[in-house]
């Protein structure tokens, strides 16, 4: 099995961090869901027998008036199709763009009591996952 990746590495979250504070923030994100999710034991959701698409959308259900209150949104979503420029053996079951005003508001979410408690069902649902962080850019017509 290849690696996967659900949670930042400490080099990787520090970049992050390091980065300015005050500017918009577009977060993409990968997904892949494991075939059955994966609860810890005694949790309250761990008897359900959920995917992990279930089980991300109890996060998404759970995280979202979070996500919302900190000034979030989802300015792009899709459901992954084919690879047409990678690796073949590239797969992904869904996509976003999350929107920030700025990283304080992810930093906000993400300290969130409420939000700590709603990130296992993302942590049991995937079976690897991509964030990546950028600027936002102009859109229109042109690539450059």
């Amino acid at each position: 099995m290849t690696e996967s990746y659900i949670d930042p590495s400490r080099a990787n979250f520090e970049a992050f961090k390091n980065l300015p504070r005050d500017e918009p923030i577009h977060m993409l994100n990968l997904l892949l869901y494991r075939e059955e999710a994966e609860y810890p034991a005694g949790h309250e959701h761990a008897a359900k027998g959920w995917s992990g698409r279930r089980a991300y959308e109890e996060y998404g259900k759970t995280s979202g008036p979070i996500f919302r209150r900190v000034g979030g949104s989802i300015v792009w979503r899709g459901a992954f199709q084919t690879v047409v420029t990678g690796p073949d053996a590239m797969r992904w079951h869904d996509g976003f763009v999350a929107q920030y005003p700025d990283s304080g508001a992810f930093f906000e979410m993400i300290k969130d009591p409420d939000y700590q408690l709603a990130v296992v069902n993302r942590t049991a649902a995937l079976a690897d996952s991509r964030l990546v962080r950028f600027s936002p850019g102009a859109t229109g017509s042109e690539f450059g």
